[in-house]
């Protein structure tokens, strides 16, 4: 063995820092070598239209979007488009003090009428409390989701009517229901799946990592629906994960997919493989949707105090209406009446929200007692004595 000198190591040292750019057979590399090694080392995406709406082909996806007809094109913008102008409404409302807070979509349209879409009825949903426009395909009533941000009740639907559960504000906790439930669709041998949405922070939550462990060991008919908007509220993705989030199922031995969460297209297609995979009992997926959120995390939240102008412009480039609509106008699916017609409808939908929430009556002020013991309670009792009280002493000071 040869044994290197301190010099001679110090020499080499120096040579190498000095070429800096060297490859390996000694070959400087240029700028653009650089950018095409950092692109070929980024994770691959599944895109399906660009975002200048050119489609585009893909051997392993294009057949779940075969059948797509112009008219099923269209439903999928309209559905975008009316789900934006509610999510619009909606930040109104909270603004001028009809709601308590509003968690905004915009942005994430295509992530989630994708997805929506690719369902069956005989699928079952768990939401977060972002997932608006998966709501919209489900046939929840828009009006319905603002009962609980105004605080006049716990959703105002049934979720066995649609099979879409009722938001769930504790972070990443529905993801355990959907596997729970997912597992009781296996043992009772149904043809369905289940899906469960949640966003990039939650990925970190406990709760996700154990769903993720149960769902691979029973090899549950689940579909993990990722939103990687890239902000957890003003925490970064690369404050979450090391590596990219759908990388993360191969640990627990099922496969991940990142696909372009601003393509409607491209979610569609990918959600129908993932679910027809669950109902083939093949076990999980986990779908990261990459996309981003073009608003605040909710309307109590500034982005402005941690991320630039210049990244939301960025991502205002891929917009995923605007994308669309390229499309339907290059390929002829849509003209000009078309548009000026789902503009009129989508003013129409805008007011009638807001109707429909000035008008919600005030809840029972006593409701909260109900329901808290099966036979009653005599501390129940005790406290709603008191808050009878309480209630009946404005009275008081109104007669006054």
């Amino acid at each position: 063995m040869t044994v290197e000198s301190t010099a001679a190591r110090t020499s080499r040292r120096s040579a190498g820092s000095k070429a800096g750019t060297t490859g390996t057979k000694g070959t400087t590399r240029t700028p653009a070598k650089k950018a095409a090694a950092k692109k070929a080392a980024e994770p691959q995406l599944v895109q399906l239209l660009t975002p200048e709406g050119k489609r585009v082909k893909n051997a392993e996806y294009d057949k779940y979007v075969a059948g797509v007809t112009p008219e099923e094109l269209r439903g999928l913008y309209r559905d975008m488009v009316l789900t934006r102008r509610f999510d619009a409404e909606a930040t109104s409302l909270q603004r001028q003090g009809e709601l308590g807070l509003w968690a905004s979509l915009l942005g994430q349209e295509a992530a989630q009428i994708g997805s929506g879409r690719a369902l069956r009825d005989d699928d079952y949903v768990f939401p977060t409390y972002r997932e608006h426009g998966v709501a919209w395909c489900r046939g929840v009533d828009p009006t319905n989701l603002l009962g609980m941000f105004r605080g006049v009740n716990n959703g105002g639907w049934d979720p066995n009517s649609n099979n879409f559960q009722l938001y769930t504000i504790v972070i990443g906790s529905q993801t355990l229901h959907a596997t729970g439930y997912a597992m009781g669709v296996a043992k009772d041998g149904a043809d369905s799946a289940v899906i469960a949405y949640f966003g990039d922070g939650a990925s970190s939550q406990g709760d996700v990592a154990e769903s993720f462990t149960f769902s691979a060991v029973y090899n549950a008919p689940v579909v993990f629906f990722c939103q990687n908007n890239q902000w957890a509220i003003s925490e970064p993705t690369e404050k979450q994960s090391r590596v990219p989030i759908y990388q993360r199922a191969q640990g627990y031995g099922f496969p991940g997919v990142r696909v372009d969460g601003n393509d409607v297209l491209a979610c569609l297609a990918v959600t129908r493989w993932a679910l027809e995979r669950a109902r083939a009992g093949e076990g999980p997926t986990l779908v990261e949707a990459f996309t981003y959120r073009m608003g605040a995390h909710t309307t109590s939240d500034d982005p402005s105090r941690y991320r630039g102008d210049e990244e939301r412009q960025a991502w205002e480039a891929k917009d995923p209406i605007l994308r669309l609509r390229r499309f339907l106008e290059t390929s002829n699916h849509a003209d000009e009446g078309f548009f000026e017609e789902l503009e009129a409808e989508s003013e129409a939908l805008g007011k009638r929200v807001r109707e429909a929430v000035r008008a919600m009556p005030d809840p029972d002020h006593f409701a909260i007692f109900e329901n808290v013991y099966a036979d009653g309670h005599a501390l129940v009792d005790e406290e709603r004595a008191q808050f009878a009280a309480y209630q009946a002493s404005f009275a008081d000071e109104g007669g006054n």
